[in-house]
């Protein structure tokens, strides 16, 4: 697999390996298997895959800064920062400034995720797994927004693995699909997710009246 482009999608079903794929390249790339940055380290449940350990990464650059963003996972990341917040006084605004300033148990989950993304992503690469999973449609578009001026205006490269029909929009992207036959790239208006999404939003009323059918 190659990333040529500043944002890399993966998509697929539930189930096809997407957010596995993305796991074992972020934690080969050095970050805590539930995410953060390289020096994020609580106590967790081992789930991880041993796929990290096969992995052979080449490097245009090494990575130095970043963050693995995992939706199921973040209130840890969150607790653990004011944990230790609370643990260093003095060091408080050290610890939260990267994250606005404040605790990101303040905010709703859609909110202090957009300002993880506004705060800490400045510079490195980023592995997000399913952020949409906290995000309203509006607020999807924001993100987008701010994607696209961390890319533009800064020195970040984004892996994401996403269901978002509206994430998946963003030009210019490399898309990798997964899928029974394997991984391959695809454009935009190929993958399931749009062309279910456009089909459904023409006709829901159609879609509505065939799921409540009895029979199959």
């Amino acid at each position: 697999m190659e990333f040529p482009t500043n944002v890399t999608f993966f998509v697929g079903e539930n189930g096809s390996g997407k957010s596995t794929i993305l796991e074992a390249i972020a934690t080969a790339s050095g970050f805590h298997p539930t995410g953060g940055t390289h020096n994020s380290v609580f106590e967790y449940r081992k789930t991880e895959s041993s796929l990290a350990d096969a992995l052979r990464l080449t490097w245009n650059r090494k990575i130095h800064e970043g963050f693995f963003l995992r939706a199921e996972t973040f209130f840890n990341f969150a607790s653990f920062l004011e944990r230790e917040s609370e643990e260093q006084p003095g060091e408080a605004l050290k610890f939260m400034r990267p994250y606005g300033g404040t605790s990101l148990h303040r905010m709703s989950h859609g909110e202090s995720f957009l300002t993880l993304l506004k705060n800490r992503f400045s510079r490195g690469t980023f592995f997000l797994d399913e952020p949409e999973a906290a995000l309203s449609p509006t607020r999807q578009l924001a993100f987008l927004a701010l994607l696209h001026d961390k890319t533009v205006s800064g020195d970040c490269q984004f892996v994401i693995a996403t269901h978002s029909p509206i994430l998946l929009a963003y030009e210019p992207a490399t898309i990798y699909h997964f899928g029974t036959d394997g991984v391959s790239k695809t454009k935009y208006k190929d993958t399931e997710h749009y062309r279910v999404t456009k089909d459904f939003l023409d006709a829901p009323e159609l879609y509505v009246r065939n799921l409540k059918r009895d029979d199959n």
